[in-house]
């Protein structure tokens, strides 16, 4: 029987991703799995839970910050550095690797790792598609390496070969940006009223930081408001 595990974050991609692997195979194969690394607000695994019930779905939280305790990265707890309101092209533009304040060490390599092992647990039997919810707007000009088609494919290979070919990384929004995500969830009906994006942990979204500013693209070239901030 296939099963799904997805890498959710509570935020518009992993929860788009939640709902597509639920249509395909149904809430009963399907499991999410969340990842505290330090971050400085917890709201967005505090949506992940919301989501998961939202569909029925059994829920799995890890704790990989000691391994990013060392990381100055803005998004960390600890860390000597603000969170950058900027759009993700104007941070790539300043730097020349292109990555951005907000890209955690080596981040999506260290959640897959720890979810493709999740997944060989609870379904020793069974092929598993391994979702990320990565896009193209991510791997834009270097922001986040670890998004980036090349990453992606490594990163599969390594999982199918590490768990006897049952584990396959699946990333269905790799080849397109936000506004495509976007327009697929809302074919879904996607709850987007319970997801949280902002890096700042405030009550409402910042609407400044580059993921705010990412969302409120996507949702506004599809024509439609965004749903959270309606409700929150």
């Amino acid at each position: 029987m296939q099963k799904a595990v997805i890498l959710s974050s509570g935020g518009v991609d992993s929860t788009t991703c939640v709902a597509v692997a639920v249509e395909k195979l149904g809430a009963e194969n399907v499991s999410t799995a969340s990842i505290f690394y330090g971050q400085k607000h917890r709201k967005e695994l505090e949506c992940a839970r919301k989501v998961a019930a939202h569909y029925g779905l059994r829920h799995y939280e890890f704790d990989l910050s000691e391994i990013l305790k060392y990381s100055d990265c803005a998004l960390l707890e600890g860390s000597t550095q603000a969170i950058e309101h900027k759009s993700y092209a104007e941070q790539t533009a300043e730097r020349p690797d292109g990555k951005v304040s907000t890209y955690v060490p080596f981040r999506n390599g260290l959640m897959l790792s720890a979810a493709a092992s999740l997944a060989s647990s609870l379904y020793p039997d069974d092929d598993v598609d391994l979702y990320l919810g990565a896009h193209a707007d991510d791997a834009a000009g270097n922001a986040y390496a670890d998004c980036s088609e090349g990453f992606l494919h490594a990163m599969g290979e390594a999982i199918s070969i590490g768990t006897y070919g049952r584990v396959h990384l699946v990333a269905p929004f790799s080849g397109v940006g936000k506004e495509a995500v976007v327009a697929e969830g809302l074919r879904l009906h996607v709850p987007y009223e319970l997801t949280w994006s902002c890096y700042e942990g405030g009550d409402r979204p910042c609407g400044q930081c580059g993921t705010c500013r990412d969302r409120a693209a996507a949702f506004a070239a599809n024509g439609v408001a965004d749903p959270a901030l309606e409700v929150k």
